[in-house]
């Protein structure tokens, strides 16, 4: 289902949730990602916004490929939620990355 793997979500989290003082890191990574990853972390943001629900994983991840006309980085920044938005997509899909977070932490 999901073109990322956790590690990677729970990394953007944590760096979401210190953006004040981590956005060049968090650009950085982001950027990194392949553009299947970036998809996969835009749709997973907007189920855990409830702009799609879970059943729906494939046609945001789909919407998110084709529809992306700003850099993801830029786009995940203009959520002011975007750690609980992804931790709430997760959760929907049943996913949990708490544990690692906890390893990043």
């Amino acid at each position: 289902m999901l073109k990322i793997n956790t590690d990677k979500v729970a990394e953007i989290i944590i760096l979401a949730r210190d953006m004040s003082r981590g956005e060049r890191e968090f650009d950085a990574f982001v950027s990194g990602l392949s553009e299947e990853e970036q998809a996969s972390l835009v749709a997973l943001m907007w189920i855990g916004r409830d702009s799609f629900d879970a059943a729906e994983y494939q046609e945001a991840y789909e919407t998110a490929l084709s529809e992306a006309t700003t850099p993801t980085e830029q786009y995940l920044k203009g959520s002011p939620h975007l750690a609980d938005h992804l931790e709430n997509g997760l959760d929907a899909l049943g996913i949990s990355a708490a544990a690692e977070e906890d390893d990043l932490y």
